[in-house]
């Protein structure tokens, strides 16, 4: 990333996620594509994560609010509603005192660019007089089906047969995000997705990390509704259109990586023969359900490198790496943006949080979903029906995916004709989320109007 000259009338964007890494990458990514653009960028995230995080990258400055629970962060809370509630208390009076500070340090901020899941910093905005804009790190597709949940045009899964929601293609319930599929389920998490759109209606601008031809019917419907902008995808620039030079850091980790092993790994084996396997940062499989993946990808004969967060690793059969020593590799993390970047990779086996499909898409690499909860079904459903880039595992009668069809469906993808249409319509979303974010793209325009915005803003 070029270092820009930034003196006190450059324009000061305040970046505030909700402090989880699949909201903080894609909105600190952002923040960096502003700062190629000549905006002077700070992220505020809480202070138990800038304690914790490893990150040699100075082109966006980090600053700390709280979130009440600053030795632990989320996991010091009794329930998911009491961190919100202490978040929204303490969150909004540090996020006014760091924004004081800013004043004083003669970079006052203009505008701030919000995670709706905090929808009280839209308050703290309109109290500032600043400009806010809100950033959603979903798909327009989910966001249409919350705001007509929040709107109240769909109380009842079942209608979803009934009530077409306009620029989406037919739905079933099992394609709904699970909030819906499995009622009363994380029923505080449900309450914060649809509290996004409380005072939406306020905010300035609404930007979202996706683009125009991923999402076209529901962007063009959207658009009518407020002023949105499809600022995606939010990879390092030089993964795909390479004008921001020397930008390839896409995370804050919260440990130091040690990505040699993997890559290294990688590079000894045949270009397209791996499955990169990763269900997230968030999703626990059950034990029966990790099993089941475990025996599959065994099944399946394919080369592996298999993600496995330490929480998770005991639920890995006690032979399996003994029986896969020659064919798999498990590690607890990877860059995996450039495991995806590299030609031994054939396929990604994910749950389809949104962040890992739209790395998949923008890289070339066919899917495999497996989806668990929120809003992975809703995008497992494009993934194999809308945009033909994978296929869907399906679920037995206990709702687990089995062996055999984890097996069935790495196979359809690494093998085949089907494989074949699948490498092939992949490469094309590549090429289109490239173009999106190229000079002059629809993604590109759109921040260089925002950025053109705030700066209008700012001298009037």
């Amino acid at each position: 990333m070029e270092k820009k000259v930034i003196d006190s009338r450059v324009p000061h964007v305040l970046v505030l996620p909700y402090p989880a890494r699949g909201h903080i990458n894609p909105m600190l990514q952002f923040a960096k594509r502003l700062v190629s653009k000549g905006i002077k960028a700070t992220l505020a995230t809480t202070l138990f994560i800038t304690n914790s995080v490893q990150s040699e990258d100075n082109s966006v400055a980090i600053e700390s609010i709280s979130d009440g629970y600053d030795t632990g962060g989320f996991t010091e809370a009794e329930s998911v509603k009491a961190y919100l509630e202490r978040f929204k208390t303490v969150g909004s009076k540090t996020l006014i005192d760091l924004i004081e500070k800013m004043d004083a340090s003669g970079h006052p901020i203009n505008c701030i660019v919000y995670d709706p899941f905090l929808p009280w910093a839209l308050e703290v905005v309109k109290k500032l007089h600043l400009h806010g804009a809100a950033f959603f790190t979903q798909s327009c597709a989910l966001l249409a089906i919350y705001y007509h949940v929040h709107k109240g045009k769909l109380n009842d899964p079942l209608a979803i047969m009934n009530v077409p929601i306009p620029g989406l293609p037919l739905l079933d319930v099992l394609d709904l995000p699970s909030f819906f599929s499995v009622p009363g389920s994380y029923p505080a998490y449900l309450e914060m997705v649809l509290n996004q759109f409380s005072n939406l209606e306020t905010a300035d601008w609404v930007l979202i990390n996706t683009f125009d031809k991923l999402e076209t019917e529901v962007v063009n419907w959207m658009e009518g509704i407020w002023p949105m902008k499809t600022i995606g995808p939010t990879l390092p620039s030089m993964f795909l259109d390479k004008l921001v030079k020397g930008e390839n850091a896409y995370e804050l980790n919260l440990w130091k990586p040690n990505d040699g092993t993997c890559m290294e790994w990688l590079d000894t084996r045949a270009i397209g023969s791996v499955v990169y396997v990763s269900f997230g940062s968030m999703a626990s499989l059950g034990l029966e359900q990790m099993e089941e993946v475990a025996w599959g990808l065994k099944g399946s004969n394919s080369y592996f490198l298999w993600v496995v967060r330490d929480s998770e690793k005991e639920k890995v059969p006690s032979k399996f790496v003994e029986e896969t020593r020659e064919k798999g590799l498990l590690l607890n993390w990877s860059p995996q943006l450039e495991v995806l970047a590299h030609r031994a990779v054939g396929s990604f086996l994910t749950h389809c949080g949104w962040n890992s499909t739209l790395e998949g898409m923008s890289l070339g690499v066919p899917l495999v979903a497996v989806p668990q909860w929120t809003d992975q079904p809703t995008n497992a459903k494009y993934v194999e029906e809308v945009w033909g880039v994978g296929v869907r595992a399906k679920v037995n009668e206990k709702g687990i995916v089995s062996r055999e069809e984890v097996e069935l469906r790495i196979k359809e993808v690494m093998e085949g004709e089907k494989g074949e249409e699948l490498k092939r319509n992949a490469s094309k979303w590549r090429e289109l989320a490239k173009e999106a974010v190229d000079e002059g793209g629809s993604s590109d325009k759109n921040i260089e109007e925002f950025v053109a915005a705030i700066r209008s803003k700012e001298c009037a």
